[in-house]
């Protein structure tokens, strides 16, 4: 797991991976960012970053690897994800717009109370995954691996669930506007408020 180091500004907020501060805190934030990516782009496997408030403008991070990593608050615009492993790693309070994780591998991660808008999920492994309180619109889920996640208080908006494994997957107390064609809802938890 990823090493938490508060910011020497003492505003409480983790530091950055190389940094001594939050990327609130830092002089040049987009230098920032660009020596994050570029730290990326020469591992394929990153283990214990810290990125937490980062903003990222179209990156593409597919096909690579992350390990116990936190995103918490990050933001990711245009952004592709694909074809990615993640496990252990936290994006709690992130934003998603307009972002590609097809045919990833997602375990054991945390995105609870993030945002999701226009997201494309297709094809993707998502096991024991929680989004509970996320807010997602317009986001695809088809042909996913959803075993045991949970998006318990999650409001969706116009996104859908087709041909999906829903075995013990929570959608409790969530707001529904899903399309759950061809998917194995009797194996779910759908006690949703229907609106």
């Amino acid at each position: 797991m990823f090493k938490s180091t508060p910011c020497a500004a003492g505003c409480g907020r983790p530091a950055i991976t190389g940094s001594n501060l939050c990327f609130i805190h830092q002089a040049d934030p987009e230098k920032e960012v660009t020596r994050i990516v570029d730290s990326i782009k020469k591992n394929r496997h990153i283990i214990n970053l810290s990125a937490s408030g980062m903003r990222f403008y179209e990156t593409n991070l597919s096909k690579y690897s992350f390990y116990g990593c936190n995103f918490k608050g990050a933001s990711f615009v245009k952004s592709s994800v694909r074809e990615t492993e993640m496990k252990m790693c936290f994006y709690d309070f992130a934003e998603f717009i307009d972002c590609n994780f097809s045919n990833s591998d997602i375990q054991f991660i945390s995105f609870a109370g993030s945002v999701f808008k226009n997201c494309n999920f297709n094809g993707c492994e998502i096991i024991h995954v929680n989004f509970e309180g996320a807010e997602i619109a317009n986001t695809t889920f088809d042909n996913c691996d959803l075993y045991n996640s949970r998006f318990i208080n999650a409001n969706f908006v116009s996104s859908a669930f087709i041909n999906c494994n829903l075995k013990q997957a929570n959608f409790l107390n969530a707001k529904k506007n899903i399309l759950f064609k061809s998917s194995n809802t009797s194996e779910a938890i759908l006690e949703m408020d229907r609106y």
